[in-house]
């Protein structure tokens, strides 16, 4: 999966091989996963992440 950008502990990146489903992006760190769909930017699944951190995200993802 191919690494989009990294800041501190979170790696965002994408997958290639999702021809099923919408283009997403996935925010990683440790043992905890969000995705969030492209076009519109939304969440698609969160496994962990708390609600603080999924603004984060969702902002990095907009820019």
């Amino acid at each position: 999966m191919p690494t989009v950008l990294r800041w501190g502990p979170y790696r965002l990146h994408f997958d290639s091989h999702e021809p099923n489903e919408p283009r997403l992006v996935h925010v990683d760190r440790d043992d905890r996963s969000v995705m969030f769909w492209l076009d519109p930017v939304a969440l698609a699944r969160n496994h962990g992440s708390p609600a603080r951190e999924l603004r984060q995200f969702e902002a990095v993802v907009n820019e």
